[in-house]
């Protein structure tokens, strides 16, 4: 369980159930299509449509996308799992029933590490399970009616379910970012929120610290981030109120409207008894051999932790910056060309973090197409490193490679901004300063430290900035004695 700050005098406790779309090309049961876009019911074959004397047959390689992450998380991938239907009705669903798995599903237990500021964090997983999507319903455009589009009846999914282990909105959403990360890393889902392809429902109760759980309320279809933290900021504020008004939390199902910043309720939350469970009779169990998993295991990328920890070891990394690093693979690839380059490993690192990543978020751009390309970082990093130019200069010289592109050197020469590190043209400046600064001289040999300050901070006046300052500092203080 997470350490957490009380709101208002309660503790928040929260679950996420995510909905992944596993990348296959065609549905969990049946051989159509799983691309997006298309024209509605364009995709939906005979078995998607449940028609009679058809049978479902299991997608392999939505298994195998299963087993990558089982196995990615720290997980038991169940060497049999059991197949159910979850019996409900709604317009989008043809069958009557959903084909999911309850009692025996193919992933078991795992965790995800994520850091929320500097502080690291742990989620336990209860499970993830295979299960396929239903139609969509469509209000829209119809005159008063509904229309049914059954394209995405029958796609693969993965539902991962956590333990009630986050205690704020800002810890939901970093978990949902690293599992957001960790599904497109290891290529079992493009990661797309906005087609649907990564979906957040989110489990939240309040209590007095010590007591038992209270009761939650779910949170339906978050598809972003940020509506996440702030539906969980609204709806933890609801709950409250109802208690400090002597109400009690009803269990239900609820949406986020992001428009009005509110939450509300949709319908009351079936247990899992509402649904009927049972076995599908036309699927067998599935059995996941163990040189199936090796197999799977020996296709897999090296995983972010794995990534991590070497950046550490080999690079002299803190735990922090590589857990940055690994973010992403397309973050991985970044940091380690331009480490390849012939940058300071930490150097890149603080960059990335810094100034690469303020850009990046500002414009809504992923960092491998970012226009710094890691060589030019390199290079950039280089001429910090060799006293060409200071930090200072380095970020205006960045400022300009982003907006407008072109070499290092040639910026650094354009914008004149190549430092000092002339050692007796630096000295003849200082004699200068330290002429017409006798004060701030006799204040420092009585022990004044700001007085160097403040002739260092004349000596680089002087020079317009361009100066090194490591060099003023060192010869600054053989005059000062």
């Amino acid at each position: 369980m997470s350490n957490s700050k009380l709101i208002r005098g309660y503790e928040v406790v929260i679950g996420l159930e995510n909905h992944v779309q596993l990348s296959t090309q065609s549905k969990i049961f049946s051989g159509a299509s799983t691309a997006f876009g298309a024209a509605p019911n364009t995709q939906a074959c005979p078995v998607d449509l449940a028609l009679p004397g058809t049978l479902p047959v299991l997608n392999r390689a939505a298994v195998e996308r299963a087993i990558r992450f089982g196995l990615a998380v720290g997980a038991k991938v169940a060497p049999l799992s059991i197949f159910a239907r979850k019996n409900y009705f709604y317009p989008d669903l043809p069958k009557g029933y959903q084909i999911s798995q309850f009692e025996i599903p193919v992933v078991q237990g795992g965790r995800v590490e994520f850091f929320v500021g500097d502080k690291k964090h742990v989620v336990n997983l209860t499970r993830a399970h295979l299960e396929e999507d239903a139609g969509k319903s469509l209000h829209e455009d119809y005159q008063g009616q509904s229309g049914i589009d059954l394209n995405r009846a029958g796609t693969p999914l993965l539902e991962i379910v956590s333990e009630p282990d986050m205690r704020s909105g800002a810890e939901a959403a970093e978990y949902a970012k690293t599992l957001h990360a960790l599904v497109m890393w290891l290529g079992i889902c493009d990661g797309n929120m906005q087609e649907g392809s990564f979906r957040c429902d989110v489990n939240v109760s309040v209590r007095k610290p010590g007591a038992p759980f209270g009761t939650r309320r779910e949170i339906k279809n978050l598809n972003s981030f940020r509506y996440l933290v702030d539906a969980v900021h609204y709806e933890v504020n609801w709950q409250i109120d109802e208690i400090e008004d002597g109400r009690k939390i009803q269990q239900a199902t609820v949406l986020y409207n992001p428009d009005t910043g509110e939450t509300r309720a949709m319908r009351s939350k079936e247990d899992s008894a509402d649904y009927r469970y049972f076995p599908d009779p036309d699927l067998p169990p599935l059995v996941i051999e163990p040189a199936w998993v090796e197999r799977v295991k020996g296709e897999m990328p090296e995983l972010p932790g794995v990534m991590a920890a070497r950046f550490v070891a080999q690079d002299g990394l803190p735990e922090y910056d590589a857990t940055m690093m690994t973010q992403s693979l397309a973050t991985a690839r970044y940091y380690e060309a331009a480490k390849a380059a012939g940058a300071a490993p930490k150097l890149v690192a603080n960059w990335v973090m810094g100034e690469i990543s303020k850009r990046l978020n500002s414009e809504g751009t992923a960092i491998d197409a970012a226009p710094v390309s890691p060589a030019v970082l390199a290079q950039l990093i280089g001429r910090i490193t060799d006293g060409t130019i200071s930090n200072n200069a380095a970020k205006q010289v960045f400022d300009a490679l982003w907006s407008e592109g072109g070499s290092v050197d040639a910026v650094i020469e354009a914008k004149g901004l190549k430092q000092m590190s002339d050692t007796g043209a630096i000295e003849a400046i200082l004699d200068d300063v330290l002429a017409a600064n006798q004060k701030s001289v006799e204040e420092f040999r009585a022990g004044k430290d700001k007085a160097f300050n403040a002739l260092v901070g004349q000596a680089m006046k002087a020079t317009k900035g361009k100066a090194n300052p490591a060099l003023v500092n060192e010869l600054l203080k053989k005059k000062l004695g």
